[in-house]
């Protein structure tokens, strides 16, 4: 009995060190693949209780685990959408084939490292099949808030390549010094224009015309203007008409002291603005604040548009794609605008090497693994996202070349000990002669 125990024990110690180079083999086989995570053997002893003061070698079992957990190291590439998860956190993915089919939510995968480019369809895509998922950013470029413990909400992130784009004017800051000598007695009152381009909501190029028209007293000086807008949209037309009238103070002498409206939207002294309407809409212009001079003033003898800010860009071709370290999908603009258009979460769970592990370095989450959550990358617990690189194999060659000499000898002493027990039983076969 005991010499049958040591001939399965030699056998058992051949059947671990044949996994545990199998993992070793397998190890080496991926240290150049991008995101993959090494294997690792465990070995853990039999004991079988010992009858009449004979003990019963019980051998060895082996199990493997695949360190999800491990971080390889970052390199850079050329590809903006090439992205790897810095710190804790994996990406969220689906395979091609789900997607293609669109029967239903395609099955959530996760990943920490991925080479994604626009495919026909404008699908961030991998070579190997995989989608990037994310949240839909709305029209103006704010996320909404999606539930974080499903995948329900996730879509695959979807480029239009061909898109065009061009956002309307909403907001403009008028930084303009009028001449103080057209309100004094025996001016001239020339009037003073100043046109501004605005784009509308389908980014046409439209002009909003300001006219500055001085009071001139009998005597001394009104400090006085009237201001009429007036949009090319609606030839002809007045949209707004504003009395403004100016300091003349020691300490705040050129700033607003009062606005009186006319005709258009209220002026709002809090705020030192006013809106207007335009043919594409509400208009918010901002003229500065009473008292203070970072908007309209009026001092010396020189009319002079200082500063004019504004929203707004005409309609533009898209011309490349980029995901930041928060994981937001920028769309870049030959006019130089920038429009968010997707969110990519990351997924942290408690025990990511719990996950089951899939091809092309992509994991299921499962009951081992716990619960998973959806985190805004570096918030929480997870890190972030760097584009222009890739996540390298966590594969040490070197540490993988010496396990595999001490599993060789491992081995090979193993099989020494089926070949003692083999000549043992042929000696006890021999006593009989």
């Amino acid at each position: 009995m005991t010499i049958s125990s040591s001939l399965n024990a030699g056998v058992a110690g051949l059947a671990a060190n044949a996994s545990r180079l199998a993992t070793i083999s397998d190890n080496i086989a991926n240290s150049s693949t991008y995101g993959y995570k090494r294997m690792e053997a465990d070995f853990h002893s039999m004991v079988i209780a010992s009858k009449g003061g004979t003990y019963s070698a019980g051998g060895v079992r082996v199990t493997t685990q695949r360190l999800v957990d491990e971080r390889g190291p970052l390199v850079a590439t050329s590809n903006a959408t090439d992205i790897a998860v810095r710190g804790r956190g994996f990406i969220p993915v689906a395979r091609a084939t789900d997607v293609e089919v669109g029967n239903g939510d395609a099955q959530m995968f996760l990943t920490t490292t991925g080479s994604f480019r626009t495919d026909s369809d404008g699908y961030l895509r991998s070579e190997s099949g995989l989608i990037l998922l994310g949240w839909p950013a709305l029209p103006d470029g704010s996320v909404p808030s999606y539930p974080r413990d499903t995948d329900a909400a996730l879509e695959p992130v979807q480029i239009n390549v061909n898109q065009f784009s061009g956002e309307p004017t909403t907001r403009m800051t008028l930084g303009v010094n009028l001449p103080a000598t057209d309100t004094s007695a025996g001016s001239e009152g020339e009037m003073r224009e100043l046109s501004i381009e605005y784009f509308d909501n389908l980014g046409t190029s439209e002009n909003l015309i300001i006219e500055f028209q001085p009071t001139v007293p009998a005597n001394g000086a009104s400090n006085e203007w009237t201001m009429i807008l007036k949009d090319s949209a609606s030839p002809g037309q007045i949209i707004g008409e504003y009395t403004m009238t100016f300091e003349d103070s020691r300490t705040s002498g050129g700033t607003l002291a009062n606005v009186t409206t006319v005709s258009g939207g209220s002026y709002d002294p809090t705020q030192g603005t006013l809106i207007v309407n335009v043919g594409s809409g509400p208009l918010e212009i901002d003229i500065g604040k009473l008292g203070e001079s970072d908007g309209i003033t009026q001092l010396s003898d020189s009319f002079a548009p200082v500063s004019i800010n504004k929203d707004g860009s005409p309609v533009g071709n898209m011309t490349s794609v980029e995901v930041d370290a928060n994981g937001y999908v920028f769309a870049f603009f030959d006019t130089g605008i920038t429009r968010r258009i997707y969110q990519v979460p990351l997924v942290d769970l408690p025990n990511p090497n719990g996950m089951v592990a899939l091809d092309f370095q992509t994991y299921r989450p499962s009951p081992e693994s716990g619960s998973y959550f959806l985190w805004d990358a570096g918030d929480g617990p997870t890190g972030d996202i760097v584009a222009f690189a890739r996540e390298e194999s966590t594969t040490d060659v070197a540490g993988e070349l010496t396990e595999m000499i001490q599993t060789q000898r491992a081995y090979t002493s193993n099989a020494k000990v089926i070949q003692t027990v083999d000549e043992m039983l042929q000696e006890t076969a021999n006593i009989k002669r």
